[in-house]
């Protein structure tokens, strides 16, 4: 029998404030990938919401991936 996996359902909408600052304080440091699974929310809305808040990665995320 096949084992099913269960994915957290995304979320549509409206952003709470524990989610703003859930992704305040991670955005800089964290794979934007793992903040969207976090937050149960598509990578691009992840981005975009980061974008208009005015997030950036830091500079030593950004040298760990290999760009300056």
């Amino acid at each position: 029998m096949a084992k099913k996996k269960t994915k957290k359902k995304l979320m549509k909408g409206e952003w709470t404030k524990s989610d703003l600052a859930t992704l305040k304080k991670l955005f800089a440091d964290t794979p934007t990938a793992e903040i969207s699974a976090r937050l149960g929310r598509p990578n691009d809305a992840v981005k975009k919401k980061a974008s208009r808040m005015k997030l950036r990665k830091s500079k030593r995320y950004m040298k760990s991936l290999g760009r300056a």
